[in-house]
């Protein structure tokens, strides 16, 4: 994928607001790609999201899509979630397009596959955008997501510093990568090459993570203890669910101290494990202003409006949003000033020493 021609210095919401009358919307959850709602008369505007191994999706995405939708006009959300399954994805698409949808937000399981459903749209005349993953086919009406090759390098950077400031500057590390369908993943891979090869630490193994799965590498990480034990300094982790795996696989072999493990999503397990100090850090990215911005696009297209970006990927029109790092330094001023948690959602009875601790009250 050719980088974005400019970084995005910020981005303006508001602007794409749609105007006129705000009623509430029903709202219909297609589970397998079904028609869920009867809301007669009401344009529909099909979300499609690709796993539930990753808490955001459900929690976050879906939720706040459809909330922006609903505050917006007179739609039904045809929702679906294809489970890692880019086939199943496929099927709800189809089902989508069949129920009549104006426009579809497609968060791909499998970037290149998902062309067929791009095609697929656009010989129904139907805009899609492309939700958070970018869509490697097909005429892509918007594209909304993170600049995820900066993501890899805040965590590179994070891992780097870390390591220097423990006196690890030349240590091992393990790299446990994202999924291999995920064209996001290849770019999360890439910045964090990027900072880590031009540093003097040795990237003992490296895993790309089959479906993101925390069980696979929670296994992967277990096989790499038995070789590597004594000289793993530090655990370049793609997100937060296969920083949990890789968290669980050390504590099992009992090997302390813990490296320094990276992550990213900032899920609430991974902002307990940071508050613990098992975690060092996480990349939060305000999906808030993700899922609502894709709203108020999907709207806009739905009622045949022109839609611009802040910037372009491969000439498609994009906002790419700000992630930013999160350590048990700036947990108050990021995650918890945003609403994204509370304090009490954090310090749970387990973590309530850990947050005192921290000055997280």
């Amino acid at each position: 994928m050719k980088k974005s021609t400019k970084r995005l210095a910020s981005i303006a919401v508001g602007a794409l607001l749609t105007a006129g009358a705000l009623t509430a919307c029903a709202s219909g959850d297609t589970g397998g790609g079904d028609d869920g709602g009867d809301s007669a008369g009401a344009a529909k505007i099909g979300l499609l999201l690709p796993e539930t191994k990753t808490t955001r999706y459900e929690a976050f995405d879906r939720p706040l899509f459809e909330a922006k939708v609903a505050e917006l006009g007179d739609y039904e959300v045809l929702y679906s979630n294809a489970d890692q399954d880019a086939a199943k994805q496929q099927q709800q698409a189809e089902s989508a397009l069949a129920s009549g949808v104006s426009v579809l937000v497609l968060d791909p399981v499998d970037g290149a596959a998902a062309a067929s459903i791009v095609n697929l749209a656009n010989a129904q005349d139907v805009p899609v955008v492309s939700y958070d993953r970018l869509i490697t086919g097909g005429e892509l009406a918007y594209y909304i997501s993170f600049d995820n090759e900066k993501v890899g390098e805040l965590q590179g950077t994070a891992l780097v510093e870390k390591l220097e400031a423990d006196g690890k500057a030349e240590g091992g590390i393990l790299m446990v990568n994202g999924s291999p369908t995920d064209g996001n993943a290849t770019l999360f891979k890439e910045g964090a090459h990027s900072v880590i090869d031009e540093s003097g630490l040795k990237v003992l193994a490296e895993y790309d993570t089959p479906d993101w799965s925390p069980d696979k590498a929670q296994e992967w990480v277990a096989g790499q203890i038995s070789q590597y034990r004594d000289e793993i300094a530090g655990v370049y982790a793609a997100n937060d669910g296969t920083a949990g795996g890789a968290i669980a696989a050390l504590k099992a072999a009992n090997v302390t101290p813990l490296p320094v493990v990276t992550g990213q999503d900032a899920e609430l397990a991974a902002i307990q494990r940071i508050v613990a100090g098992d975690q060092y850090m996480t990349i939060y990215k305000a999906i808030k202003d993700e899922a609502e911005l894709a709203a108020e696009i999907a709207v806009k297209l739905a009622n045949g409006e022109e839609v611009t970006g802040d910037t372009d990927v491969d000439g498609t029109p994009a906002t790419l949003l700000e992630p930013v790092v999160v350590t048990v330094d700036n947990i108050l001023d990021t995650v918890v000033a945003d609403g994204f948690y509370t304090v009490e959602d954090i310090c749970t009875p387990e973590y309530a020493d850990a947050c005192a601790a921290a000055g997280i009250q």
